[in-house]
């Protein structure tokens, strides 16, 4: 007895021939993807020295030599311009805050504490620049990445973080700070931001807008 044939369908062996194809392209799309990725930034940062100037509106205060001046980033055209993500949907603010020394000794920043209420009483939560890349991370749903690129985002976004670790000696000094909103909801143009700057000779009190 004759062994019988299986009956091919031409039809599905053609369908399972494109989705083979279509299968390897999106793969190969991928792996065209992922190469490129190696060694860039998962977002693309401007470089600090890139930065314009404060804006002639920022806040100003001094206590003995040193000034100080503060300006936030209310707006998401803001910090897509420096830093390609939207920081306030992720529930954070950056506040740019320059540090000027008249001159005299240098003054040490470690004892520095800064903090942020609104016109509503609520206190913003000061975060590292590490933390804050987690969240804009999770935000925008980015979990799978090269490292390298990770680090390499990291590396430019914290080149932004203000240091209050050296002393400071004659000269300015510049960079952010990040809060985080009393809700850890998207920041959606907050009333009253007030700023306090403590452990120096005296407070400061910045009224941001």
């Amino acid at each position: 007895m004759r062994a019988m044939k299986p009956d091919i369908n031409p039809l599905c062996s053609r369908q399972s021939t494109q989705r083979c194809h279509l299968l390897t392209g999106v793969l190969v799309l991928l792996t065209v993807l992922m190469l490129e990725s190696c060694g860039g930034s998962l977002y693309k940062v401007k470089p600090i020295s890139a930065l314009p100037a404060m804006p002639a509106n920022a806040a100003t205060a001094t206590a003995g030599v040193l000034t100080f001046r503060a300006s936030p980033l209310l707006t998401d055209e803001e910090s897509q311009e420096l830093f390609e993500s939207n920081l306030q949907m992720a529930g954070l603010l950056p506040v740019r805050m320059q540090i000027a020394h008249s001159g005299g000794e240098p003054v040490e920043l470690k004892k520095v504490k800064v903090h942020l209420r609104d016109a509503a009483g609520n206190q913003w939560q000061g975060i590292s620049a590490k933390k804050a890349i987690s969240r804009i991370l999770k935000w925008n749903g980015v979990f799978a990445y090269n490292p390298e690129s990770r680090k390499t985002f990291e590396k430019e976004f914290r080149a932004y973080e203000l240091d209050l670790k050296t002393p400071l000696t004659q000269g300015q000094r510049e960079g952010f700070l990040i809060f985080l909103s009393p809700r850890k909801e998207p920041v959606a143009s907050p009333r009253g931001l007030v700023l306090t700057i403590d452990g120096l000779s005296q407070p400061i009190v910045l009224n941001l807008n």
